[in-house]
């Protein structure tokens, strides 16, 4: 049977899909269209969602791997004249022209998108089909995945094949992760859902036209419509799937390195953040545990009991200490390794045409393939993760799932190599996160990998920008590259931190930089070859206390951060987001890619130039003050901020709110008990709002249990008196019945001469070592032009007055 459904995707077309209408039927969400040369189906999942699918006679079809949504209840109309039909909801109108068959879709009155030619086959050297789109004149494009092209991707061609890059830097037009999707600034997002390989033209051959295609796969296309980009990424992710809510250990430290060679090092690097005082919450073992050296061991996937003795009490003793350990996995069964025999016997190997399990070389070995699209395949490689679970493992970590090596006449069980090519990684993490919650209900999956398809963020897929050279340049494109995939649901993307390949000689400067930055990305995770530390522990005491500060502030903003996670889990709404969010009537603001907005507060531009003592920063409009020193800054100009090595320019939004906790090791003795909430005023601000997620940080689906705790806080200046609201609802295991809250005021620039909380006068203390310890107090600092006051926080409402 597998062997049949490829022999069907080897048809092939000579002539161009030019379909003539026949007829018509409205079916609920889905107008189904009969044409000579086969169906068309057009199916809203949404207003603002449509999906065209294209089934010619004869043409192989995969099922989708992108569209997890059901179609929801949409009213649609639908019109006929002699020439064309009018399909429409409340958020989009298709029309259809019947001769030739030609889609257009428009929003109110406005053009969004028009197929050129629409669907198309034809023969080369495989069969290749796609969709050819009109481009209007200053359209611009964003997407295609992973690339270092620019944010603005128009006037480029490039692979939509997964392939690892080793040691980029500052270009790159085919990597890891490439995503078969575009987001244009005519505000809709277009979505080619194909798993096969292909290749994206996105107005480089004809600069009027946009063209998708591919070697077989699925000849669909998903269009999504909205009036603002955060509402396009909420309504793709609404169709594709959200990221869930990872654990709260996940936001914190990473000790990562290529890699641990025995238990007494992982130990021993663990002991040494304890010994500095430096807060870690995870521990990530590289192919080491598996073997003593890089060849010949991949897909023994079993602990070395030389190099790692009592890997059950390891684990157990780390996890005691506050430390999550992930385990690196690979898809590749060496036929040198212990479990290859037992792989085969299992079906688990993806076989060449022949059936016989498929070999091939590469780096590594000689190797096979886990078919992670059979059952089979499936079975074999859960029960390997299933036993590491049981022993203790907190996270996987899946490498080179591309496939690095995928030969094209591998055999999977739904089709060839390079018809699911691109889907191996997404299919990989749905087997293990869908297992995990299965026979691990009560954990939160950890899934970081290299490499999936759109919609692989559903399955808690924690992306990395792969293999970076250890360099300046290769530092340039990471908020490019975080930027692009953030916008397609994938919210956690970062960046082995002080670059993973090469660099003969320790970069401090470097190193320092990308460190700092990485306080404000997804993931802290520093991670490189061996023969630099990646670990800051092993480095001069200088490298170690200029970023001691920084490292500490990542953990002082876990609720900022945590509430981040909460809102991405609900929206698809990115941690990382682009400046043009701020203005989308601005289109010099997309191709922005050196700096990018923190949530909504902050405004974060890291330095990637050695030796700068100012930087240039792109202001988005509004107010904002630099956290460092409190300087103000308004307009939409680029200023030049003056930077020492310890800081990097980031900027605060007037009329934020940034709750921040009391610093910790490890995120295992995290507690909101005592709160600190930072506002940052200013006469051009009003009114404010902001909020807080909590959690016991571990339960999964606790947003759907209800076992969550917001907090809301609200500022208004009514004639000169500053109010501010504070709201708590909702309850869950281990919340705290009070909090001693801190409300700092920054850019106050007068003591005031009354405050109260909730009708309580509140006592202006002179010294801020009274203030420090006495509880209903307040304390001005003229020389920050702060004001401190210090509540205690029981009450569903309280409202605190300054004037």
């Amino acid at each position: 049977m597998r062997l049949f459904l490829i022999l069907l995707s080897f048809v092939c077309y000579n002539a161009a899909y030019a379909a003539q209408y026949q007829a018509h039927q409205l079916d609920g969400n889905s107008l189904l269209l009969q044409t000579d040369a086969g169906q068309l189906s057009l199916t809203f999942y949404q207003n603002d969602v449509v999906e065209a699918f294209y089934q010619p006679e004869g043409v192989k079809q995969l099922p989708s791997f992108s569209i997890s949504q059901q179609p929801a209840a949409v009213a649609l109309q639908l019109n006929e004249a002699a020439d064309s039909l009018t399909l429409a909801s409340d958020g989009l109108t298709v029309k259809i022209n019947k001769a030739p068959l030609q889609l257009s879709y428009y929003r109110g009155d406005k053009l969004l998108l028009a197929e050129e030619q629409g669907y198309f086959q034809h023969q080369q050297q495989n069969m290749q089909h796609g969709f050819r789109f009109a481009l209007s004149k200053d359209e611009q494009l964003l997407g295609g995945g992973q690339r270092v092209l620019g944010m603005d991707r128009r006037g480029h061609k490039f692979p939509l094949y997964n392939k690892a890059h080793y040691g980029y830097s500052t270009q790159s037009s085919q990597m890891y992760f490439s995503l078969p999707a575009i987001m244009s600034s005519n505000k809709y997002l277009l979505l080619f859902d194909n798993s096969a390989k292909g290749e994206a033209d996105l107005g480089a051959t004809d600069t009027d036209v946009m063209q998708f295609s591919a070697e077989g796969g699925r000849s669909s296309y998903v269009l999504v419509a909205g009036d603002s980009y955060p509402q396009l990424i909420n309504n793709y992710t609404a169709l594709t799937g959200r990221q869930p809510l990872p654990a709260r250990w996940t936001l914190g430290n990473y000790a990562s390195r290529f890699g641990y060679r025995t238990e007494a090092e992982a130990r021993a690097v663990v002991q040494k953040f304890r010994q500095l005082k430096l807060p870690l919450d995870a521990l990530v073992l590289d192919l080491y545990w598996f073997g003593p050296d890089i060849k010949g061991h991949m897909g023994n996937l079993a602990w070395d009991h030389n190099a790692f003795p009592q890997p059950e009490k390891m684990l157990a003793d780390l996890s005691a200490d506050g430390i999550n350990t992930i385990l690196v996995t690979e898809p590749f069964v060496l036929t040198s390794s212990k479990r290859w025999q037992e792989a085969v016997a299992a079906e688990a190997i993806a076989p060449g045409l022949d059936g016989k399990p498929k070999t091939f070389d590469f780096y590594f070995g000689n190797t096979g393939l886990v078919d992670v699209f059979s059952a089979q395949g499936q079975s074999w490689f859960w029960q390997i993760y299933k036993g590491l679970a049981e022993q203790g493992v907190a996270g996987v970590w899946g490498d080179l799932g591309e496939p690095e090596v995928h030969p094209d006449d591998t055999v999977h069980a739904i089709g060839m190599a390079n018809e699911v090519h691109n889907a191996f990684g997404h299919q990989w993490a749905d087997m293990v996160y869908s297992n995990m919650r299965r026979d691990f209900p009560a954990q939160r999956p950890f899934i970081m990998m290299r490499a999936g398809a759109p919609g692989s963020q559903r399955f808690g897929m924690v992306p990395w920008t792969g293999d970076v050279e250890r360099s300046w340049g290769g530092l340039k494109p990471q908020v490019e590259l975080a930027l692009s995939m953030g916008l397609f649901g994938f919210g956690y993307i970062h960046s082995d931190l002080g670059g993973f390949a090469g660099g003969e000689q320790f970069d401090k400067e470097l190193y320092i930089r990308w460190l700092q930055y990485g306080v404000f990305q997804p993931v802290y995770r520093p991670h490189a070859q061996e023969h630099i530390a990646p670990e800051m522990v092993f480095h001069d005491s200088d490298t170690i206390e200029t970023l001691r500060p920084w490292l500490n502030m990542r953990y002082q903003l876990l609720p900022y951060n945590y509430t981040l996670a909460y809102q991405n889990s609900q929206s698809g709404m990115p941690l990382m987001r682009p400046l043009f969010f701020a203005d989308e009537q601005n289109p010099a603001l997309i191709e922005e890619k050196n700096s990018y907005f923190w949530g909504d507060a902050f405004l974060v531009a890291p330095i990637t130039e050695p030796g700068a003592t100012s930087w240039p920063v792109q202001l988005p409009g509004g107010v904002w003050f630099d956290y460092f020193n409190g300087q103000r800054y308004a307009g939409t100009n680029r200023v030049d901020i003056p930077i020492s090595i310890n800081t990097i320019p980031v900027l605060v939004k007037a009329g934020s709110f940034v709750p921040m906790a009391e610093l910790v090791q490890s995120t295992r003795d995290y507690s909101s008990k005592k709160l600190t909430l930072h506002y940052y005023a200013d006469a051009s601000v009003e009114c404010a709002k902001g909020e807080m997620y909590e959690d016991d940080g571990k339960t999964p689906e606790a947003i759907a249990k209800g076992e969550f705790e917001l907090l809301n806080f609200y500022y208004l200046n009514d004639n000169g008196t500053q109010k501010f609201e504070l709201r708590r609802s909702g309850n869950y295991s281990g919340m705290p019945d009070s909090r001693e809250l801190t409300l700092v005021v920054h850019n106050q620039s007068a003591t005031p001469s009354h405050i109260s909380v909730d009708g309580r006068y509140v006592q202006l203390v002179p010294q801020q070592a009274r203030f420090n310890r006495m509880q209903n107090v307040a304390w001005y600092d003229k020389a920050t032009k702060q004001l401190k006051v210090k509540i205690d926080w029981q009450a569903e409402k309280q409202q605190i007055l300054i004037r």
